[in-house]
């Protein structure tokens, strides 16, 4: 097939750094989580969907271990051997790669470089998982480079891929994201077990689509907040252990045992347990709402968990309620909430087949006028997982795609 505009964008930069041809491509898409929310890092469950936004690697192997890419966007370079051990200090992109050639080296992959071009268009810094989609799609691209393609389980790929992100990038992410971006399906949410790693792909019905609202708040207090509360759920589970001393996480713990043993926990640490704790019950009733058709039960989930988000877990913000409050505001929604860490980013709203354009353009008035800021509104039904596309002779630059 001819590659598309943007594929064809990525063509040309590869002719432009680099003499001769590209034999593969790599793509691997971010994703936006439709409900369960800080509860992967407590052995929970979430039930994201893969977006048709993604970070794409243009690539050929070379026949030694060096690694060399030039990303489109940033106009920079990532050079460096595979197992070289020290971080890039200048620029951050290229540690992602980086951490998963050494994480995938540890699984016994027999490594090969590569070089070629990289290019993204999910939103970097919005809580779509840009970074993930960056690592999987390295991966599919080492991968494809050592002739090992099918040498891990989607699940040993995802997980390698989380590890180089908390271990040489220094992020300490949840699984959720990577596994997303590796075994999302069209037209389909993915329920995870963070815990066993078992997934259940979910068919997402016709008659309702989402939109996402990206407020272009800041997101700095993410970080430090994230770990604040991911501190504050595990003393949440010492203390609890006395009562429960079975569990090992929040996600061993239900709605009547919280409420059973709440004296043993601070006013603060109580409200964070009961956020993870019904958050898990929403997913499992998103997940027989979706099944049976009950478009109305799975918004109203959505938006009871905005609420615990918001005044249980406190993560969510000015401009994230302002945006809910605005998608909200159209008929044609059926349930909104943030989506991701919190603080600023995204929200996700679950709307009627046939009125995305009108709720995109209710939200961008509304959340324009509230917050004197005009945010970036997607439209994207849930898509593929991540893969490599070869490429053949043809084309106008010689080159077309395979699958």
């Amino acid at each position: 097939m001819q590659p598309d505009k943007r594929t064809q964008t990525i063509l040309d930069g590869f002719g432009t750094h680099f003499d001769g041809h590209a034999t593969h491509l790599a793509i691997a898409p971010g994703r936006v989580n439709l409900i369960g929310e800080h509860t992967d890092y407590n052995d929970g469950f979430v039930l994201p969907v893969a977006l048709d936004r993604d970070v794409r690697v243009l690539f050929r192997s070379r026949a030694d271990r060096h690694v060399k890419l030039y990303a489109l966007e940033f106009d920079t370079w990532a050079d460096f051997e595979i197992g070289n051990r020290k971080p890039n200090r200048s620029q951050l992109w290229p540690n992602y790669v980086q951490g998963v050639g050494l994480e995938l080296a540890e699984l016994g992959v027999q490594m090969q470089g590569f070089e070629g071009v990289v290019s993204g268009n999910v939103p970097r810094g919005s809580g779509l998982s840009s970074s993930a989609a960056l690592e999987i799609a390295a991966a599919k691209a080492f991968l494809t480079s050592a002739k090992q393609i099918h040498a891990l389980t989607g699940p040993q790929l995802a997980r390698a891929a989380q590890k180089a992100e908390n271990e040489f990038v220094g992020v300490n992410c949840g699984i959720m994201d990577q596994f997303i971006s590796t075994l999302g399906e069209e037209g389909h949410a993915l329920l995870i077990d963070c815990r066993s790693l078992d997934y259940q792909r979910v068919p997402f019905p016709d008659g309702v689509s989402l939109v996402i609202g990206n407020t272009k708040a800041s997101r700095s207090l993410a970080g430090s907040a994230y770990n604040e509360r991911r501190a504050q759920c595990e003393d949440g589970v010492r203390r609890l252990k006395a009562a429960l001393p079975e569990i090992t996480a929040l996600r061993d713990v239900n709605l009547e045992e919280l409420e059973a043993h709440r004296s043993l926990l601070p006013s603060t640490v109580y409200r964070r347990c009961r956020h993870v704790v019904s958050e898990n019950d929403r997913v499992h009733r998103t997940v027989e709402a979706l099944e049976r058709g009950d478009f109305r039960l799975v918004g109203q989930l959505m938006d009871a968990s905005h609420g615990s988000l918001r005044d249980d877990y406190e993560v969510s913000s000015d401009a994230l309620d302002k945006m809910v409050e605005a998608m909200r505001g159209h008929p044609g929604c059926l349930g909104a909430r943030l989506t991701g860490a919190g603080f600023g980013g995204c929200a996700v709203a679950l709307v009627q087949a046939g009125t995305e354009k009108e709720v995109r353009e209710k939200v961008q008035e509304a959340y324009a006028k509230a917050m004197n800021l005009w945010p970036e509104v997607y439209i994207s039904p849930p898509s593929s997982g991540a893969r490599v596309l070869p490429l053949v002779s043809g084309g106008s630059d010689g080159r077309t795609l395979r699958g």
